[in-house]
């Protein structure tokens, strides 16, 4: 009967054995790593933080200016077509920048002021 006991104890050891060696491994993971320290969660919510809100408000710029540019070239519905041509007379005016991105010839960029050519006293 002693035989068997001690059977059922070494393979017990063996078994606990592979649980540390899995265990180890396991906390060896770079999540795990991660998780375990409060700076490093911080800093990763943070980063993807800032990624989720430059996505999103890039994508919500190029969905609006496809969007008025659709709306621009409707012609059979006067109301929609009208209004989002004067949408995009407005922002061209203010920007100097047309819905496709394209600058309209003679337009100074908004970050040049413009120069004086009057007589220096």
């Amino acid at each position: 009967m002693k035989p068997a006991a001690m059977t059922d104890n070494s393979e017990l050891k063996r078994e606990i054995e592979a649980l540390r060696q899995e265990i180890a491994t396991f906390n060896g993971h770079r999540f795990i790593r991660v998780q375990n320290s409060w700076w490093l969660m911080i800093l990763q919510a943070l980063l993807r933080g800032m990624a989720v809100g430059l996505g999103t408000v890039v994508g919500a710029s190029l969905l609006v200016s496809v969007l008025l540019y659709m709306l621009s070239q409707i012609d059979f519905l006067p109301i929609i077509g009208d209004w989002a041509a004067q949408i995009a007379q407005d922002i061209k005016a203010s920007t100097g920048v047309d819905a496709l991105g394209e600058t309209s010839k003679g337009a100074a960029p908004a970050d040049v002021a413009p120069t004086d050519t009057g007589p220096a006293d």
